[in-house]
């Protein structure tokens, strides 16, 4: 292990606006976590053969290593494994999230090709990913499955979603213009490379986190250096992040959370193998199958899913309408520990097992992740995953952060 520098930075680097902060400071776990699978480009991998002998670094040099990455052409293949600790419940939940994501219409003028509800099958377990990128218009990210695979690819105008599975197309033109207007190529607020996942880590690094290099590692072939951010404050589930940095051109090639209740990581991306130059025009070149069903994002044919989408759209307006007549969430505490409190709208409290209205299944589900607590705030369930938790009361408060339970009944005895 080379001899680096080691002492910490409060990450001046990464000043941003305090409004900026306070958002980023308790966005940026849940995007670590929830979202780092399901990236164009992500924070990358496995396979270590001995740490090289590199030049010492300092912490702040690398963060401005990072930040001068121009690194835009690469390829290679990723493995990432997520372990939020959700328990499937045989499938409840996903049974859940897939009657969200199909607007309630049992997926009738949907697609399975979708990118907006496939790729969020990446938010747990074990998956192997081909990833390439030729600037900000062309990306391609391929899951592979043992019997079938599923692509994304952007080019251009253009976005095209395949899944060999159900031999279904997704097509979405004018600038990637989504279903319901917005302009991407994945779902909204995923990191589209491995710079900007770390970006967004190290947003957090403001003064409550420490920032190292601890010494170096070979990453998919490549030098790299090792930073880590860990924070300074206690009652955080996050206990450290990792980030294996290119030695040679700044490029993020390993991303690592570790929870701070110990065990596995919660997140693991990383390249198994990596090439930065640049990628043969065919790898963001598509046609669909012959055969396959092909769902255009504007497509007539889709209007019934489209009333639905809107139904659905209006009564969300409504709800945040409500929201917001309650006020904006309040922060309380800062840095990792921060905790957003709000009231849900109309203060409507969880569902008790004596109501008739919730199927014993979602109930059942929700006892399995919740824990019952009291204090002087009154009573309530804490819902926990290994990162993210959150305390719903039963009188409609939500208190909700990357902290221990401990930290949320504490916020709301305080509140």
């Amino acid at each position: 292990m080379a001899p680096n520098d080691s002492a910490e930075t409060n990450g001046t680097a990464a000043r941003r606006p305090a409004g900026r902060r306070k958002a980023a400071r308790y966005i940026v776990p849940v995007a670590v976590a929830g979202v780092a699978a399901a990236t164009i480009g992500l924070v990358p991998a496995l396979a270590s053969s001995g740490d090289p002998d590199l030049p010492k670094i300092t912490a702040q040099e690398l963060i401005e290593k990072i930040a001068a990455s121009g690194t835009e052409q690469f390829s290679g293949t990723v493995k990432i494994s997520t372990d939020l600790g959700i328990p499937s419940m045989g499938g409840l939940a996903g049974s859940f999230l897939s009657g969200a994501t199909e607007g309630g219409d049992g997926g009738k003028g949907g697609s399975s090709a979708d990118p907006q509800s496939k790729l969020t099958e990446l938010a747990s377990g074990t998956h192997t990913l081909r990833v390439a990128a030729d600037g900000p218009d062309k990306q391609r990210l391929s899951v592979l499955d043992q019997a079938s695979e599923y692509s994304l690819i952007h080019n251009g105008d253009e976005v095209w979603a395949y899944d060999s599975g159900s031999n279904e197309v997704y097509h979405a033109d004018g600038k990637g213009k989504a279903p319901h207007g917005k302009e991407q190529a994945a779902p909204e607020g995923v990191p589209t490379t491995p710079k900007a996942l770390a970006e967004e880590a190290l947003k957090a690094a403001d003064g409550t986190t420490s920032v190292s290099v601890d010494g170096t590692a070979r990453v998919a072939g490549r030098d790299a250096y090792r930073l880590v951010l860990k924070p300074e404050q206690k009652g955080s589930t996050v206990g450290s992040i990792t980030v294996a940095v290119d030695a040679e051109n700044g490029v993020p090639l390993k991303f690592t959370l570790q929870p701070s209740s110990g065990g596995k990581a919660v997140v693991d991306a990383g390249f198994t193998s990596v090439d930065f130059g640049k990628p043969a025009a065919s790898s963001f070149a598509f046609t669909p199958p012959k055969g396959a069903k092909v769902t255009e994002a504007d497509d007539a044919k889709a209007e019934g899913h489209q009333k639905e989408a809107r139904k659905a759209a209006e009564k969300t307006q409504g709800d945040l309408a409500k929201f917001e007549g309650e006020g904006a969430p309040k922060i309380i505490g800062k840095g990792w520990n921060s905790i957003a409190e709000f009231k849900t709208p109309g203060g409507a409290a969880l569902p008790s097992e004596a109501s008739k209205d919730v199927p014993a299944e979602a109930q059942q589900f929700l006892d399995a992740l919740g824990d019952k607590v009291s204090g002087k705030f009154g009573s309530g369930t804490v819902f926990k995953t290994r990162l993210i938790n959150a305390l719903m009361t039963d009188d409609g408060r939500v208190y909700v952060g990357a902290v221990t339970k401990d930290a949320l009944v504490a916020a709301a005895n305080a509140g």
